[in-house]
């Protein structure tokens, strides 16, 4: 009798360029509801943001990650153009990578970003390709 959880579910396998064009879709929306906020931000009157410097810093952090995640979209959107629909990914391991209590962790663990580009010390609209 097998005791490992992942032997009881079901493999899921679709076509790598399908599952990456519905990552591009996730990443234009998530820059469209990024871009939402902007506005928001800069009609604000919150008295911890009177300061203009902060205001326009928080501003451009904000372009910022719309612009990155437009780029990373459009990335992966030529990249998929050159992939076989017959390249197949079992997308049920790759929705099992993120759980809730690594999710957890990387919320709460200190000032830089493991795995990411960017630590949260800098200050919004510093810039490093990636």
């Amino acid at each position: 009798m097998q005791t490992d959880h992942q032997s009881y579910m079901p493999h899921a396998e679709e076509s790598l360029p399908d599952v990456l064009m519905r990552i591009v879709t996730e990443l234009h929306d998530v820059a469209y509801l990024i871009e939402r906020i902007e506005p928001q931000l800069w009609n604000s009157h919150d008295a911890s943001a009177t300061d203009p410097a902060d205001k326009l810093m928080v501003l451009q952090g904000v372009d910022l990650a719309v612009q990155k995640t437009r780029g990373l979209a459009e990335f992966i959107d030529t990249i998929t153009a050159s992939i076989p629909d017959t390249c197949l990914v079992d997308i049920s391991t790759a929705v099992n990578l993120v759980k809730l209590a690594d999710m957890k962790k990387a919320l709460g663990s200190g000032l830089l970003r493991h795995g990411h580009s960017q630590p949260l010390t800098k200050a919004a609209g510093d810039f490093e390709a990636f």
